[in-house]
């Protein structure tokens, strides 16, 4: 199989980057699961963006602070740089934000922005803006999307990539021939017992870059989202209780139904915050109350948190629900550059695959999507302005591929003995 640029993953930085390539290049994306089963679709809060002139510095400092100072200071001033342009070209694909009567942007605040900088779409901005990115792909007679489709490796000629090694829905094994590879699976949250994430996102793009030799960074840093619906019964998924309801207002309760912290504060240091007070009343979740938050508020901004809880027979308007932390996001990943390139030649990283270093040790809320779109963009420019020819693949013996489970646990080992390496899993 031959194709100008190969992208591994359908969220919403492999489509944002696939919309930027130039038309006259036949770009096939493949997907692991069905093309609307990524993290990207789950998102809730929001998308950060800079306001306004005066804004630049406070969301600079909100970023660095939430990251501990470890972030990238290069980028991260590209992200906040680029965020206008890039809620225009959303708002372009027709993406709905929330807005006031007079039909300027309606912005909210979630845990360590001090101040109001994020658009939303309810409490389904992942889903409104992955969904429009994904009519506009479909749109495209160039693009062609493979679903039920698996990376299982990349192809590497005299250190460059070439192409990929990839299992079709018929279980069939296919090599591809490409001019530039794009790694854009997704992170890590299937290797963890309570995740938010998709069980199916197993951190396979990790793997493969560490079995090429290929840089990786910070694959200890994973980020534990303070609320989530608690369950006694097994889910599929940790249910996610978005950070914006507390930046509406709702609080957290110990058993004896007491305030204990800041609602406010950043993911990991709340994290915290909600561990030592379950483990000081000998609980496996503490109370979040919603209640303060008015009732047409929670039915127009968070319908679906509404009723997920009334499905598990919880009713927030008259009810405290129980939450519980629970592994949300990768801040590690394939080391890549400003414009997302790995340090092999012809590869790309992005999403939350890549780490180009914005996140630091902890993200802020609601640069997830900023982010991945971001440095998105930025791969597809640097990937048109620098053209390369088809290589012919050299020869691979398919048949080393052909225990798909096998190849799966040896995946995860390489990525749990990287973390064991670079040291014990920063639960931040």
């Amino acid at each position: 199989m031959n194709t100008d640029i190969l992208i591994a993953g359908s969220g919403c930085a492999g489509l944002y980057c696939a919309l930027h390539l130039p038309k006259d290049k036949k770009i096939t994306i493949i997907t692991k699961s069905d093309v609307q089963s990524s993290d990207s679709f789950l998102a809730q809060g929001g998308i950060c963006v800079q306001k306004d002139d005066e804004d630049f510095e406070s969301f600079f400092e909100d970023t660095m602070r939430a990251g501990h100072y470890e972030n990238d200071r290069e980028s991260v001033a590209i992200m906040i740089n680029s965020s206008r342009d890039v809620i225009d070209d959303l708002v372009s694909y027709g993406v709905e934000f929330s807005r006031n009567k007079d039909g300027s942007f309606n912005y909210t605040k979630e845990g360590a922005h001090s101040k109001n900088r994020i658009l939303f779409h309810k409490d389904i901005t992942g889903k409104e803006i992955t969904q429009k990115l994904l009519e506009r792909v479909k749109e495209r007679e160039n693009i062609t999307i493979l679903e039920y489709t698996t990376l299982l490796d990349i192809i590497e000629l005299e250190g460059e990539c070439v192409g990929a090694v990839i299992a079709m829905e018929d279980n069939s094994l296919r090599t591809v021939s490409a001019e530039y590879t794009v790694l854009a699976c997704g992170g890590i949250g299937g290797l963890y017992r309570h995740s938010t994430n998709y069980k199916h996102l197993t951190g396979d793009a990790v793997a493969i870059a560490i079995k090429h030799g290929i840089d990786v960074k910070n694959v200890n840093y994973v980020q534990i989202h303070p609320t989530t619906l608690y369950s006694d019964e097994p889910t599929e998924r940790s249910f996610l209780i978005s950070e914006s309801v507390r930046g509406e207002g709702a609080k957290l309760y110990n058993k004896a139904m007491q305030r204990f912290t800041d609602e406010l504060l950043p993911r990991d240091l709340l994290t915290e915050a909600i561990t030592k007070q379950m483990k000081a009343d000998h609980t496996r979740f503490v109370w979040e109350d919603l209640r303060d938050i008015p009732d047409e508020e929670l039915k127009q901004h968070f319908p679906n948190i509404v009723q997920h809880c009334s499905d598990k027979n919880y009713d927030v308007t008259s009810e405290c629900i129980p939450v519980v932390p629970a592994q949300h996001y990768f801040m590690g990943g394939v080391k890549v550059d400003y414009h997302s390139k790995t340090s092999m030649p012809r590869l790309y990283a992005i999403g939350e695959t890549a780490c180009n270093g914005v996140h630091g040790r902890n993200r802020l809320a609601s640069n997830s999507l900023l982010e991945s779109l971001v440095f998105a963009k930025r791969a597809a420019d640097d990937m048109a302005d620098n053209p390369q020819n088809l290589k012919e693949l050299p020869f691979v013996d398919l048949s080393c591929y052909n225990d798909r489970k096998a190849i799966s646990e040896a995946y995860k080992k390489m990525i749990l003995d990287e973390i064991k390496k670079q040291g014990e899993i920063d639960y931040v």
